[in-house]
């Protein structure tokens, strides 16, 4: 008997009055020892699916089929046996640490709370089981990190806590719905190794929920690929891979970033460049706040980028890709000489660098939380215009208008609000805002990571397309080495704050100087 089978799954959500279906009679099982990966981009139901296995989809789900754990039914069981299995045989690892912890309350309250629930350890025992779950998902010294809060860690290592907590309870089933999207390659490459090892261990059956492609064919027995609720094509991973039938399957693994910016020109002006950037942050302690120390964030940068070029920056997490990006904008304060287009910048003033800020534009990593639920699209696109009083005959809707269309969006949807967008077109709305200004330099800070590939391949497209029209340099801030290699003209490689290698894109993927850079390269398969 499967340890966990899905039959005829349906759920629908009711609005309004009406019902409107995510999941189209699913059907799948998962046996002890088993990767199963549901696979499928934003809005396919596979999220869905998953929450519905311990009923955690609220009230407004209508949930119809049969869910069966280890020879119980899930669908429409008893409060007290969900509450039992919750957490406990069947955990969840989700997509956003952030959410899913506590700001109010340290790494190791939150994990103590789950094992004083359901194993009744508590003290030093919960505190050695505490250290060893950080030590196996990669935290490094985990006694000094016990009395941290999650915005004292980077968004690694808030994943690696969240994947911490889903283990302690040595679950039957672990359900991980995107688990590894925010992570570094050599990190994820070490968490799904450590999910492996686990999963093999303690004979656990991995759900795994993602739409990484690549990551599937590394950690996945079987694979059922969804799209608009329905599972379109299942079967054993390899043969999936060599042999997709459906189209969408086919659609999905032809999605990767491919190709290669166009040629900078030879008398292309330089936009920006630094000499020996340095950022250090002071560590201060006792009652006068005496400095004892330094965080060295970045140490000893100098590149330069060009009009219509593209440095990529890639790093692990904490290694200083966006402290330097930021000290490069004059967002933070930094040591070195900046120079953006021939004025060096350092020590202007907040009333003289104002003049230059439409010129620099940055793109986030999370539109959804970059874009303000309140404002709609028009006045989050306008809202730069008017600080900078940019072309102010024209009309701002006009210009919205050019701005959405040149972004791939349908200016139609203008007065419409963030959380009426996919998270593909969130990404162009965040995009289109810093367009319209027509800056010189465009920071883009993990703009891809959140993104289904088919839709990554896009805003790719869409990037190199807008790079050629307008002559802008890029930073490029990224943890996935494939969309680096396909936007970027040079890397530069940073390890805990010191730029450990830097030279054109092919050279540097082609022959890696550093075993640093030879190992992020391996890691991203």
């Amino acid at each position: 008997m499967s340890l966990l089978t899905v039959e005829n799954l349906r759920v629908s959500f009711s609005q309004d009055g009406q019902l409107s279906p995510a999941v189209r009679g699913v059907s799948f099982s998962l046996d002890r020892g088993e990767t199963v990966a549901l696979v499928g981009e934003s809005g396919s139901g596979k999220s869905v699916t998953a929450l519905s296995t311990v009923s955690l989809l609220g009230d407004s789900a209508r949930v119809e089929g049969s869910v069966t754990y280890d020879g119980q039914q899930m669908i429409g069981a008893p409060e007290r046996l969900l509450r039992k299995v919750r957490g406990n045989d069947i955990s969840f690892i989700f997509q956003e640490p952030m959410t899913s912890l506590n700001p109010l309350h340290t790494i190791e309250r939150q994990l103590s709370e789950s094992l004083a629930l359901h194993q009744g350890l508590e003290g030093q025992a919960a505190r050695e089981r505490i250290i060893d779950l950080l030590n196996k998902v990669g935290i490094r010294d985990p006694e000094t990190r016990l009395g941290a809060y999650p915005h004292q860690l980077s968004g690694g290592q808030r994943q690696r806590v969240m994947i911490a907590m889903a283990l302690a309870n040595k679950p039957d089933i672990l359900i991980a719905d995107e688990p590894t999207t925010a992570l570094d390659v050599t990190i994820q490459a070490q968490i799904l190794e450590l999910l492996a090892d686990l999963k093999t261990q303690e004979n656990m059956g991995l759900l795994f929920i993602t739409h990484d492609l690549g990551i599937v064919r590394r950690v996945a027995d079987r694979v059922c690929v969804m799209k608009g609720g329905e599972i379109v094509e299942t079967g054993p991973t390899a043969e999936i891979f060599e042999n997709p039938r459906h189209p969408y399957t086919q659609k999905l693994l032809a999605a990767e970033p491919s190709g290669h910016p166009a040629p900078v020109p030879a008398d292309a002006e330089q936009v920006v460049s630094t000499d020996h950037l340095k950022v250090w942050f002071p560590i201060q302690k006792g009652f006068l706040k005496k400095t004892v120390g330094h965080v060295k964030a970045v140490n000893d940068a100098s590149l330069t980028v060009r009009a219509g070029e593209t440095v990529g920056i890639v790093g692990e997490s904490g290694s200083g890709k966006t402290t330097l990006a930021l000290a490069m904008m004059r967002l933070i304060a930094s040591q070195g000489a900046i120079t953006f287009r021939t004025q060096d910048v350092r020590k202007w003033s907040t009333r003289e660098l104002r003049r230059l800020r439409a010129e620099m534009q940055i793109v986030f990593q999370d539109p959804f939380g970059s874009l303000s639920p309140r404002m709609t699209c028009q006045q989050i696109i306008s809202e730069g215009l008017n600080v900078h009083k940019v072309d102010p005959t024209r009309d701002k809707r006009e210009l919205v208008a050019e701005a959405m269309r040149e972004t791939g969006l349908d200016p139609d949807t203008m007065d419409r609000y963030p959380h009426e967008f996919s998270g593909g077109q969130r990404q162009r709305i965040a995009i289109a805002r810093a367009m319209v200004l027509r800056p010189r330099l465009l920071v883009l800070d993990e703009p891809t990571s959140a993104l289904d590939m088919t839709v990554q391949v896009q805003i790719v497209d869409l990037l190199r397309d807008l790079q050629q029209k307008y002559g802008l340099a890029y930073l490029f801030i990224s943890h996935d080495l494939k969309v680096v290699r396909a936007m970027s003209h040079k890397v530069l490689v940073m390890k805990q704050g010191d730029v450990v290698e830097q030279g054109a894109t092919e050279d540097l993927f082609s022959r890696p100087r550093t075993e640093y850079t030879r190992a992020l390269i391996a890691a991203a398969g």
